[in-house]
This record gives C-alpha cells, sequence and structure tokens, in this order.
C-alpha cells in the first residue's frame, strides 16, 4: 500500500518516504536551467532591503564579506533533518535524521564526527533509537540528546520524550531524565547558556499519512549539572507564537528564536524572538527588526554579536525547487539585518554550527520535502 505525504511533498511507502520519481540527472539540469534566472532575483532583492525601509522593519544592509569553501562530504550517505553540534576545538557531530535507502528514506541512528584538521569522518556510537528533527546540544565533552521524532506505528513522526547523554571520550550513551511527557517534541530552536540547555518551539507530530503539522510554543531547560529539568517563571515557559523549524542562538545573556514556520512550509515567519536568560520573569520579547527573508526549515549559529541564518524551505520562486539560499547575518547589538553572499548549494532541513569563527553546514535537502545530499560546505566571515 502506498501514501502520498502532502506535508513533505514525496509519496510514503509504509513508514518510509519514496524519492521523487526523476533521476538526478533531471533534477541537475533542471536546477541549472534556472540558475541565472535565481540569481537574478536574489540580487534584486538584496538591492531592495539595503535601499528600502519597511514599516516596523529593520534596515537590510548590502552584502558583507565572507565567502564559502567546500569541505569533504558526509560519509556512508546523504543526511537531512539530523542535527548538527560542535565539539571543540576541532571537530562536530551530527546525530540521526533520514537517509536514502534505495528509492525510499529511513529515520537512522547514525552518529558522526567530522575532524576539521583532517577534513575527514568518523563513524561513533549510534543513538538509541532512530529520531529526526532531534533536539541536541553539546556541552563540556557531551551531546545532549533531548527528544525529537520517531516512526510510530501509524506511520506519523511523533515526539518522544526520552533524553539521553552522549560520552565523547568513551563514545558511549547513557538514559537521562526524559523530558516532561507534555512538552515532548522535536525540531525546536536550541540554546546553550552556562550550564542550561534551553529548547523554544518545535512540533509533536509530522503526519506522514495526512500531512498534519503540530506546531508547540513550549519552552523547556535542562540543567545539565543536576540533570533535571527546570521549572521556569510562566513568562518564559512560551514563545510568542508556536514555531518549529526555526534558528536558534544563545549571544550573550539572550536566547534568540529566528524564523521558523507555523504547521506547514508555506507558512514561514520572519520574526525574531528574544529571552533574557539572566531575567526569566521578565519573559519573551519581539524583536522590531524582522527577517528580510520569511522561511522555515533553516540553519542558523552564531559569531560574535551576530547569528547566521542559512537557506530554508518555503520557496515560492520558480525554479527554487522549493528551497531558499538566502544568507543573511542579525546582528543583536543594533536589531539590525545584513543581506550576504547566498549559500553556494541551497538547501533546507540541516543546521549550522560555529568552531573556530567559522559556520559548518553539512548535509541537508535541495529540494522541498526530501532530496538529502552529502556536501557540507563551511562560510568564512569577511575580515
Amino acid at each position: 500500500m502506498h501514501f502520498r505525504l502532502s506535508a513533505l511533498g514525496v509519496p510514503l511507502r509504509h513508514t518510509q518516504l519514496r524519492t521523487i520519481q526523476h533521476s538526478a540527472k533531471v533534477d541537475n539540469l533542471h536546477y541549472h536551467l534556472h540558475h541565472l534566472r535565481q540569481h537574478s532575483v536574489e540580487i534584486m532583492r538584496a538591492a531592495f532591503f539595503w535601499l528600502t525601509v519597511s514599516a516596523g522593519v529593520g534596515l537590510a544592509k548590502p552584502c558583507e564579506g565572507g565567502f564559502w569553501r567546500d569541505l569533504a562530504p558526509i560519509a556512508l550517505t546523504p543526511r537531512q533533518e539530523h542535527v548538527t553540534v560542535p565539539l571543540p576545538p576541532s571537530s562536530l557531530a551530527i546525530l540521526g535524521g533520514i537517509v536514502p535507502a534505495g528509492e525510499i528514506f529511513n529515520t537512522t541512528d547514525i552518529v558522526q564526527i567530522y575532524d576539521i584538521q583532517k577534513d575527514a569522518w568518523r563513524s561513533a556510537a549510534p543513538m538509541p533509537v532512530p529520531l529526526n528533527h532531534a533536539n541536541a546540544a553539546s556541552l563540556d565533552g557531551k551531546i545532549y540528546l533531548l527528544g525529537g521524532l520517531a516512526v510510530a506505528p501509524d506511520g506519523a513522526w511523533r515526539a518522544i520524550p526520552d533524553s539521553w547523554v552522549y560520552d565523547v571520550a568513551s563514545s558511549t550513551w547513557q538514559a537521562i531524565e526524559p523530558m516532561p511527557s507534555n512538552e515532548a517534541r522535536g525540531s525546536a530552536a536550541v540554546g546553550v547558556y552556562n550550564k542550561t540547555i534551553f529548547l523554544a518551539g518545535g512540533m509533536t507530530v509530522l503526519s506522514v499519512i495526512s500531512g498534519e503539522q503540530a506546531s508547540v510554543d513550549t519552552v523547556s531547560a535542562f540543567d545539565t549539572v543536576s540533570g533535571r529539568w527546570l521549572t521556569l517563571p510562566a513568562a518564559a515557559t512560551k514563545i510568542p507564537g508556536a514555531r518549529d523549524h526555526a534558528g536558534g542562538a544563545v549571544v550573550g545573556d539572550s536566547f534568540f528564536v529566528l524564523g521558523g514556520r507555523d504547521r506547514g512550509q508555506a507558512n514561514v515567519r520572519d520574526t525574531v524572538f528574544a529571552l533574557d536568560v539572566k531575567n526569566l520573569d521578565a519573559g519573551w520579547k519581539t524583536k522590531v527588526s524582522k527577517m528580510p527573508t520569511a522561511r522555515g526549515g533553516l540553519a542558523a549559529a552564531a559569531v560574535g554579536a551576530k547569528v547566521y541564518t542559512f537557506g530554508g524551505e518555503g520557496n515560492p520562486a520558480e525554479g527554487s525547487s522549493g528551497v531558499f539560499n538566502e544568507t543573511e547575518a542579525y546582528d543583536t547589538t543594533s536589531d539590525s539585518w545584513a543581506v550576504l553572499p547566498p549559500m553556494k548549494l541551497p538547501r533546507h532541513g540541516t543546521s549550522a554550527t560555529t568552531i573556530g569563527g567559522r559556520i559548518y553546514i553539512p548535509g541537508g535537502g535541495i529540494s522541498i520535502g526530501g532530496h538529502p545530499v552529502d556536501n557540507v560546505d563551511v562560510y568564512e566571515l569577511g575580515r
């Protein structure tokens, strides 16, 4: 029996996604035929935001310096809907996601570590269960895996509260206190402040049968010292609007949630929410300046006082395959945006991490829904 996954735009066989039925050659031809047109659109968009200030929206500055560099592709298999975490001083890890298996996609438990100096990948101990859209962060030589979406008996991707910690040195997993069951979700925006991991928004279900996508506004916090989930002040427990597939980053004493979507790829958002983590009682604030390009499924990472956002899903432009190539930086000190050089390979369903002042982006999808790749690149900031 076959089903169509309207939420992702691809058919599904039981609990697995089926790839769009055309060859890589056709995909590549389609992409290149529209490349010049899409490039022109991006130039006009950058010029527009440079010259125009909309009501309530901060000025988007013209392109700053910065360039892209290709790295060794992900070993073993392409990946999408995985999570990326830094392992300072010179490594990163990717966990879970979906991977191609012939003509279908499987949710995976694969964990891989990339050595920046060697430009090489190695395998690590797999996650205790296969997950996509997992919530994870790294701290003090450990990776904290705090729930995510798992394939349920009914074929939907549903949230589980189970949580684990991975010790990098011993390559072992250990179960930790699960997320409160009423807060279980995947695809949350994640930020780390001191020894606390914050999760904001996310989704509880992505139904591969009906196309349902249930976004939430929930905020949670895990204390890595006590190993317990914290009780937050009421004002901090919800972001101003439901979001999933948003960008998240901590800069200074503030946790930022950027863009995202609400119940589907078409419902993209351009908001920036901020929480002062030293004054949780003050609650969440919506910043005046909005993202120049509303998008969900984006990747985000902070360097200094800026949060850099990359790609995303829900692009209606002809020839875009539903994917954004935008790179835009949010200056947290001035509440303003800058338009930067676009991604070499537009992607969604990936995540970014900062190591040594450079931003690494492994894998992702190159068309709306499912189409994972093994490409890895790094964004080098202008000096």
